[in-house]
């Protein structure tokens, strides 16, 4: 068998020149809320590669993305985390206060339905699950979906990873980002974080599906997976492995965990039934004198896709990945060390150029020149009905692939803990709403206390100018109409509001580190006004460059 993806390949087409209505054309580009692109899957799934074919019997999703480096990976040191929240999730985010807490207080743990709220404090279709005893002090943490870091440089991304449907249990309270809420309050460490958790789930149930974070503080990177305990049953399994410090690791919607030594306590984590629940199932047998791996045995399903070894390869190009491997690597050395840019970049893959292009067909006639180019109205986000549309004039013009970066995102982050600096200067997460290839971001400092008050407004009800993601939402789709002669102006945004960040951002930190060991609350205020100021200027930029693409069809698309 030839070391070859088998793909079909038509090389560059010529497509009729076809009239196309407002509402085709921009189906190009408003892939952003249905299923079809990306968003979650449920049910078997058949992948060929070669004469190898995977029959996936656990759950499937497609919903999020997530890199993760040690901070020797890092061009400066820092650990970083990252998420790509891809799905008609909330997108309205707040910093939840920490604090001292009066003895009996209670935690509410809702269910799943927070997710779809419209505003900080909508409590419509709510229902509470249960309830933990709260800390006597809590931490103050950013609540996204899937809180993603606190005061003290505790950061996580998320991916959902399935695994097999027979461990799903509805024996419980929590969800993963139930549990993220929770921990986010109250530990300092990614350590902490990861035992705590386990803890919760086995004392008062998981029942969600399976579930990877990654978890970083500045120190130490962690890959946490967690899934239900059965049907019927009370608790969860769930395993950990320290990154090393040198390494990257990719994580996209698939169980990646392999052996886990649990008798290695300074790299690995575990609940105690790791083994045991594997071997109860038929899963895994001790005496088979095969190792135990996680995947294989709470999953069943090849451990990575396409995103896993596009975002691998590109890293360490020098490992020469092959797709069709039975395994990849959970984590890579980069051939080259990587920052916090890097990792944005990294997330707006679209695959440009190779043989996963899905625009790599879509070449047609210059009406002025007689050249062939890539149709303006060609992009990597294509609905199911532009695609149907484009192979029934052309069989094959179009193979849908599964891009890194969607434009169904919700909102990403990119986060960097840093040890050499204080807690609220040393953490930055860099927030961005909507298609990470396309989008600008802005820099939170883990000393924020609060945020313009449009954050806390979602854009997946309606249409809302007082929503701070609405703005980026109107421009990126609107840029995706003639998005071959359109991108370059969004790109030319992303590129001048992140070259201003990180040309300030030195300035800022090192004003920051001055006043912290003068008055920490005074340097918790100035990073928390360059964050507002810096996010009401951002926000500003995108709702023109909505208005100004928008202009653009003033006479028809």
């Amino acid at each position: 068998m030839k070391e070859k993806i088998a793909m079909r390949c038509y090389g560059k087409i010529s497509l009729m020149v076809i009239t196309i209505t407002a509402a085709m054309v921009l189906a190009f580009g408003t892939g952003a809320w249905t299923r079809d692109t990306g968003g979650e899957r449920h049910g078997q799934a058949s992948l060929e590669i070669g004469s190898l074919t995977w029959q996936e019997e656990a759950e499937f999703f497609e919903g999020c993305t997530s890199i993760m480096a040690g901070r020797e990976a890092t061009t400066d040191g820092s650990t970083i985390t990252s998420h790509t929240c891809d799905g008609s999730s909330r997108t309205w985010l707040e910093i939840v206060r920490g604090g001292r807490n009066e003895p009996g207080e209670t935690v509410p743990i809702y269910n799943k339905q927070i997710k779809k709220t419209e505003f900080a404090g909508d409590t419509r279709g709510l229902e509470t699950l249960g309830e933990v005893p709260q800390a006597a002090e809590t931490y103050t943490f950013v609540h996204t979906v899937y809180p993603c870091i606190n005061e003290y440089q505790l950061a996580m991304g998320e991916t959902t990873i399935g695994g097999r449907r027979e461990l799903r249990s509805s024996e419980g309270i929590f969800s993963i980002e139930e549990l993220q809420k929770v921990v986010m309050a109250r530990t300092k460490t990614a350590r902490e974080a990861i035992r705590m958790m386990g803890d919760l789930a086995e004392e008062y149930g998981y029942i969600d599906t399976g579930e990877c974070l990654t978890v970083i503080d500045p120190e130490e990177a962690w890959f946490f997976e967690i899934f239900g305990p059965g049907k019927d049953r009370k608790g969860c399994v769930w395993a950990a492995v320290r990154i090393p410090d040198d390494e990257v690791a990719v994580s996209a919607n698939i169980p990646r965990l392999g052996e886990v030594d649990v008798n290695d306590p300074d790299n690995y984590m575990a609940s105690e039934n790791v083994y045991s629940l594997a071997e109860e199932m038929g899963w895994w047998e001790s005496g088979s004198g095969k190792p135990f791996k996680m995947w294989e045995a709470y999953s069943g399903r090849r451990p990575f896709g396409i995103r896993e070894f596009w975002l691998l390869s590109q890293l360490a190009p020098s490992l020469n990945l092959r797709y069709f491997a039975q395994e990849l690597p959970l984590s890579v050395k980069p051939d080259k060390k990587i920052s916090a840019r890097n990792v944005m970049d990294l997330l707006g893959s679209t695959y440009d150029g190779s043989d996963f292009d899905q625009c790599r067909n879509l070449y047609v006639q210059n009406g002025r020149n007689g050249k062939m180019e890539l149709s303006p109205a060609a992009n990597p986000w294509m609905s199911s009905h532009t695609r149907n549309l484009l192979n029934a004039l052309q069989p094959g013009a179009v193979e849908r692939q599964r891009t890194v970066a969607v434009n169904q995102a919700a909102y990403s982050t990119v986060i960097q803990c840093r040890d050499w600096l204080p807690d609220p200067v040393g953490g930055v997460l860099w927030l961005g709403f909507d298609c990470p290839k396309l989008i600008p971001r802005i820099p939170i400092f883990a000393g924020t206390t609060e945020l313009p008050p449009e954050f806390a407004v979602s854009a997946q009800h309606r249409f809302r100018r007082d929503c701070a993601s609405w703005a980026f939402h109107r421009a990126c789709r609107l840029s995706q109409i003639t998005y071959q002669r359109d991108k370059e102006i969004i790109l030319q945004v992303r590129k001048e509001v992140l070259d201003r960040a990180f040309a300030e951002l030195p300035e800022i930190e090192k004003e920051a580190v001055k006043l912290y060991y003068e008055d920490p609350d005074r340097a918790r205020q100035f990073v928390n006004d360059y964050s507002n100021d810096f996010a009401r200027a951002v926000v500003q930029r995108m709702w023109d460059l909505g208005d100004e693409l928008w202009s653009k069809y003033v006479r028809g698309f």
